[in-house]
């Protein structure tokens, strides 16, 4: 179980806690919920309001497949290419003035959207999607960045918590925001541009709350700008510039960024070529994409966003029961989400709960192709489920219990994200982290651009193509990639170390900082056990920094 005691570094003021940085964690969060609130889109689209609207009623499934592929898939290209663009924007405008922009220009984005109409036809609507997905790309990469940069180390993750809360608040108002629509508002195309419009709130709300927020004193440090940063560390922990406390913090930070230029040199380049110039660090970041590509072929993306789709292949009609079936569906994915949070990562590790999650995701996923194989509910149309749809429902909310604990790529903590953060030294992980965000957002743009057509043309297939990937990504975990709980953070490239098999480097490691630990205790012995497999990694761990 989660610990929610503060546990402190050293000893820290009280006043150390106080509203200020709450207040700026808070503000980023509303980044977070306008990510998690785009799972609004796959049921919008599905309105008989917003088909009547664009002329899309009596098109055939062929057309209106594409249609929805592009409406979708655009969205992600341009979280691609934002994802990317928060790097220069971040290193050259700063965090604080990057959330800003960025929440600006997500209101124009979505405003586009909401004036889009018949007239203008869905061109329109293609432009804004792609500038809402633009500035979702650069606000994943801000807005973690920036509240983990201000947090006192003490409470970091619950200041990071409130993002992973905003991002899942997000998810749930939009899986069930049309439903509400559906019920309560009569057919009209008030009904679509209400949901586009609820947009503009949490990207509102980011845009005015970063005028009200201090800006990162690491990323002002880092600019030559010490004086400012020293004023605003002092303003966020509510203590004086002269304090102790502010002046042990101030120097860690200047400490840590020499250290960062003297393994990857300064200017915007300097960690770029860092990373791409080290073949050990390539490999890390071709497991953390290959990662990412298992994680979306799952089936996450075509269900986020085509839940109407899946849930009317299993049988459920009806446009009020496909939406409220949505909405269960994100309530369970938020609960297995906070499972993880707060049970499972630090218990289980990483491997275990990619192994688990993908073999009773698979089971889960087979079961339903199996049954519309054999059922074909589509081909026996019923106002109310069979016994066997029931079962096939049953077995998709099973899947989502297994996959929200632990695939699940939403929360910036969970498995994926969480390995993608550990595996890489700081003064790569700015780029680092471009890279593998905008991996995440090019395999989520495969897979919603294609699902459509996948549906009209595998049918079932399509379960057991998730299903088959899930089994692929059992082996590729286990074979590929290593274990790094509670392994130190400057000791990670001891995993990747050449010659080690992952399912054995946690172990190596861990035996290896125990070791350490007791000779420095002044156990010679232990000292002495150290396997020559052991002595090879610490070899490769000085022949690979040099590369780095």
């Amino acid at each position: 179980m989660v610990n929610l005691r503060v546990i402190e570094d050293r000893p820290t003021p009280k006043e150390v806690y106080n509203w200020r940085i709450y207040f700026s964690a808070s503000v980023a969060a509303f980044a977070a919920v306008m990510i998690g609130y785009s799972a609004f889109i796959g049921t919008s689209i599905s309105l008989a309001s917003f088909k009547d609207e664009f002329g899309l009623e009596n098109d055939s499934a062929a057309k209106l497949a594409t249609i929805s592929a592009n409406i979708l898939s655009v969205y992600q290209a341009g979280a691609f290419f934002g994802a990317f663009a928060g790097y220069p924007i971040g290193y050259y405008l700063g965090r604080r003035w990057g959330l800003m922009v960025t929440g600006l220009v997500f209101c124009v984005g979505a405003l586009i959207q909401c004036v889009a109409n018949h007239k203008t036809g869905l061109g329109i609507m293609y432009a804004g999607r792609v500038i809402v997905g633009f500035c979702i790309g650069i606000a994943s990469n801000l807005a973690p960045i920036y509240i983990s940069e201000v947090s006192p180390a003490a409470i970091r993750g619950r200041l990071i918590g409130l993002y992973e809360l905003g991002w899942q608040i997000g998810a749930v108002v939009g899986f069930f925001i049309n439903y509400g629509i559906n019920k309560h508002i009569p057919q009209s195309n008030k009904q679509w541009i209400i949901s586009f419009a609820v947009q503009l709130i949490p990207g509102g709300l980011l845009c005015i709350g970063t005028l009200f927020i201090a800006e990162s004193p690491r990323w002002l440090a880092s600019r030559d700008r010490t004086d400012q940063a020293l004023r605003n560390l002092a303003y966020m922990r509510s203590l004086p510039e002269d304090s102790k406390y502010v002046r042990e913090e101030f120097d860690d930070i200047c400490s840590a960024l020499a250290t960062d230029r003297a393994k990857a040199g300064t200017g915007f380049v300097a960690p770029i070529t860092s990373l791409l110039r080290s073949a050990s660090l390539l490999r890390r970041l071709a497991v953390c994409i290959a990662i990412f590509a298992c994680q979306n072929g799952t089936g996450i993306n075509a269900i986020n966003y085509y839940s109407p789709t899946i849930f009317k292949s299993i049988g459920v009609t009806g446009t009020s029961a496909s939406l409220l079936t949505t909405g269960v569906y994100g309530i369970i994915k938020f609960l297995g989400a906070l499972v993880w949070l707060l049970v499972l990562v630090d218990r289980f590790g990483r491997r275990g709960l990619l192994l688990v999650g993908s073999v009773g995701g698979a089971i889960a996923m087979y079961y339903i192709g199996a049954y519309i194989a054999i059922a074909r509910p589509a081909e026996h149309v019923s106002d109310t489920l069979s016994p066997g749809g029931i079962s096939a429902m049953a077995f998709f909310y099973l899947w989502t219990c297994f996959y929200g604990p632990t695939w699940n790529g939403e929360f910036v903590r969970c498995t994926p994200w969480v390995v993608a953060a550990e595996v890489f030294p700081q003064h790569v992980r700015p780029a680092s982290q471009a890279f593998v965000a905008a991996s995440n957002w090019l395999f989520a743009f495969i897979i919603a651009r294609f699902t459509p057509q996948m549906f009209l043309a595998m049918s079932y297939g399509v379960y057991i193509f998730f299903a088959t990937f899930m089994i692929f990504s059992i082996a590729f975990v286990y074979f590929v990639l290593p274990e790094s709980r509670q392994v130190p953070l400057e000791r990670m490239n001891e995993l990747f170390a050449p010659g080690v098999k992952p399912w054995k480097a946690h172990a190596i490691v861990m035996n290896r900082t125990r070791d350490e630990r007791m000779a420095d205790e002044g156990s010679v012995d232990q000292v002495a056990s150290l396997s020559d497999l052991d002595r090879k990694i610490d070899e490769v761990n000085v022949e690979e920094y040099r590369g780095a």
